[in-house]
């Protein structure tokens, strides 16, 4: 028997509807279907095949017979439970049900807060997709402007990109979105975060009307105006929610030590000792605290790179690759990485400073224990952001156990070299400007160099 795509059977009607996933046993990630049940075109279930993947996340079973008959969604889960597969399955789905047009330009759309999360997503559409013959392009700032834009102009099936370099294309014709037929926000609470709205709703506006593509929303939290801007660029959506009441992973242990700000070092040393931490993520607020800390670490011995906004993006990619091949087993980040990358192997995430907004703690946690392994997440609350503890369990729902540091986990700081006078700095190198004019300086009657005195 012919296997044909959803699609090419027509789109599910149907009044908006909410739907929470039923959870066969508390905790539980993956669902008792399997890939196969959803009869899916050969190409595409080769590349899950491919990936490793056969039974479906609680995310994937609640989305995937939705999207698969062409209905909108609005799906919240948790981090690293499978949603960036579930919608490229659906885009796979969609675009191999008929011939790409020419001149070959984009038919589905993936926007993305974050230049990392883009990169993310396009390795994860080419793993997937690598039987499927369909041409992703990610398009980001920050580096190969003029490969971005002659991939472009070649023609290209998948597009995934932020929404600033995205528009920058647009705004020049280089492309068009006209013949979209799947739109995706990947993170979108992330886009109000990080004042993106206003781009993303010049972008919807250069795409066809909600009634005539495919629109999907996905985020760890699904707040009010992510819905109500989702639902305005929808159709018949439905809202999916997967364990709302389990907002962190469930085999996370999570832990939290009271420290002051100058013991606070000491005690990161300590932690560190004593986990043996061999991929492990350090979260800060700022760039400059990143910098300094990375620079503490590698003073005390300890293999560590910066991952902030003030990175070049050649200099972010690599620090990525070297931490996700084991290269690199400190990533010390702010709040930039820490949202939809997806990392392998990440066995502690270190909240070396509590974050300010109660739901980056979430997302920060969130990069270990992912597709159910097992992480730890150590959070040290010192006297500078420990205000922000109250909302982030109040978001929990519970408290974040409390450790007592005994003094044995409070490791010596060595003193960072302090640098030679400048004065002493030059006077072992070179002679001092007073010598050297002694020097320059000829006494009444001395000959130059080279030349006799004159005879008396």
């Amino acid at each position: 028997m012919q296997r044909r795509s959803p699609f090419q059977l027509g789109l599910r009607e149907g009044p908006a509807a909410r739907y929470t996933a039923g959870v066969s046993e508390p905790g539980t990630l993956f669902s008792h279907r399997s890939f196969a049940e959803f009869n899916l075109l050969p190409q595409v279930q080769q590349g899950l095949d491919d990936a490793g993947f056969t039974r479906c996340t609680l995310v994937q079973a609640e989305v995937l017979p939705l999207t698969l008959a062409g209905r909108d969604v609005a799906a919240q889960a948790q981090t690293g439970t499978g949603k960036t597969a579930a919608y490229l399955v659906t885009i796979f789905t969609r675009l191999l049900a008929t011939p790409a047009p020419e001149p070959r330009h984009p038919r589905a759309l993936v926007i993305a807060p974050t230049r990392e999360l883009v990169v993310q997503v396009a390795a994860d559409a080419e793993k997937l997709g690598a039987h499927t013959g369909l041409v992703t392009e990610a398009v980001f700032g920050g580096m190969e402007y003029r490969e971005q834009r002659a991939e472009l102009v070649r023609g290209v099936d998948l597009l995934v990109g932020t929404p600033g370099r995205l528009l920058d294309y647009l705004r020049q014709g280089v492309t068009s979105l006209r013949g979209v037929q799947v739109f995706v926000v990947d993170e979108a609470d992330r886009m109000f975060d990080m004042g993106f709205i206003d781009d993303l709703r010049e972008i919807t506006r250069r795409l066809p009307a909600p009634g005539k593509r495919q629109t999907m929303f996905y985020t760890a939290t699904l707040s009010a105006r992510v819905l109500q801007l989702g639902f305005s660029e929808m159709r018949d959506p439905a809202e999916i929610i997967v364990n709302p009441e389990e907002i962190t992973p469930d085999r996370l242990e999570q832990e939290l030590y009271h420290v002051g700000s100058r013991e606070k070092f000491s005690l990161l040393l300590g932690v560190l000792a004593r986990e043996g931490c061999d991929r492990t993520m350090i979260f800060v607020n700022t760039r400059e605290e990143a910098r300094r800390l990375v620079e503490r670490l590698e003073r005390h011995g300890y293999l560590a790179r910066g991952l902030t906004g003030s990175v070049i993006q050649t200099r972010r990619l690599k620090v990525l690759s070297d931490f996700k091949e084991g290269k690199l087993p400190i990533l010390v980040a702010t709040d930039v990485a820490s949202r939809g990358l997806h990392i392998e192997g990440v066995s502690h995430v270190i909240n070396y400073d509590l974050p300010q907004d109660s739901e980056d703690y979430i997302h920060r946690v969130g990069r270990t224990a992912r597709v159910g392994a097992e992480g730890k997440a150590i959070s040290l609350a010192c006297e500078n952001f420990v205000y922000s503890l109250p909302a982030i369990e109040k978001l929990l729902g519970a408290d974040i156990p409390v450790k007592h540091a005994d003094n044995t986990l409070f490791l010596p700081v060595q003193p960072r070299p302090r640098p030679q006078p400048r004065e002493q700095a030059a006077s072992e190198t070179q002679p001092s400007s007073v010598t050297k004019r002694r020097r320059r300086r000829k006494r009444p009657g001395e000959a130059k160099t080279g030349e006799s005195a004159p005879s008396s």
